[in-house]
């Protein structure tokens, strides 16, 4: 056979073959396309619809997650069947590979558990302040692995799932209020009843401070310094801070204005004559 029968030949069997996998190449980035404009139409009417309905946030982005990434598997099959790769056969693989990925990423589905329960037991939402996995902030997102949290000195933190439900979660938004822990110390000399009337008067006047629950002004200890005094207005969380370091300014205010000496250790020795 010729050098140009070769290349006659050879052009003959390759070039309807470049031809078919141009088809299929071009059918898959087309599919490709239309299949993710569909997905993000998909996604948006079902996030207008729950948005319409009311649906909690949290729920929103739990199920738009849910929904892209179910669906961008069928597309990936649906491509993979364009190629001629039997989806019976790719379904077998997935299995297999499932197990396979399974027990290499236990911890990463056992995030995505922990975010279904998350969604399902509700023990914070979207915008709550919490305390979980050793992190305190505002949660931003509850995705399907992982929580989204901003720190109140404006850190974006990301906790696992499994973390979060694996220890305790403390909700600070959830109650209507919290109370603010603060101390006042005394000196000995200093009557503690008129001091806890003074504090009292004092801290009522910060704002957004509440009135009900009132402030709570009641002696903690006495001490060789004087007497401790716990000093507790209550407050919505949102205004916690400001209440803390204003009821702070309040009592420092209430001590100058009533001429308060400065607390100090006091000791009384005896001595003994031989």
């Amino acid at each position: 056979m010729t050098t140009n029968e070769m290349l006659i030949e050879i052009e003959r069997v390759l070039v309807p073959y470049l031809i078919d996998v141009g088809w299929k190449l071009l059918g898959a980035i087309i599919l490709w396309i239309v299949g993710g404009w569909a997905i993000n139409l998909i996604s948006k009417i079902s996030h207008d619809g729950m948005t319409t309905r009311k649906v909690d946030p949290t729920l929103i982005q739990y199920g738009d997650s849910s929904i892209r990434v179910a669906l961008k598997i069928v597309l990936v099959i649906a491509i993979l069947s364009v190629f001629g790769i039997q989806t019976t056969s790719f379904a077998a693989l997935l299995a297999a590979a499932g197990i396979a990925i399974g027990a290499a990423w236990s911890g990463l589905l056992a995030n995505f558990a922990a975010g279904a329960f998350l969604i399902v037991l509700r023990p914070f939402k979207t915008g709550d302040m919490i305390t979980a996995g050793g992190v305190t902030g505002d949660v931003i997102e509850i995705g399907l692995f992982v929580t989204t949290l901003n720190t109140v000195d404006n850190l974006r933190v990301t906790v696992g799932n499994g973390k979060i439900l694996a220890d305790n979660v403390v909700n600070y938004s959830h109650n209507a209020y919290r109370r603010v822990d603060l101390k006042c110390q005394i000196a000995n000399g200093v009557d503690p009843r008129d001091a806890i009337k003074w504090l009292a008067a004092g801290v009522a006047k910060v704002p957004n401070v509440l009135e009900n629950p009132a402030p709570q002004v009641e002696i903690i200890e006495f001490n060789a310094a004087g007497t401790l005094i716990g000093v507790r207005p209550f407050c919505h969380n949102d205004y916690y801070w400001q209440v803390f370091f204003d009821a702070n300014k309040a009592i420092s205010a209430v001590g100058s204005e009533a001429g308060w000496p400065v607390p100090a250790p006091h000791q009384v020795m005896h001595t003994r004559v031989a």
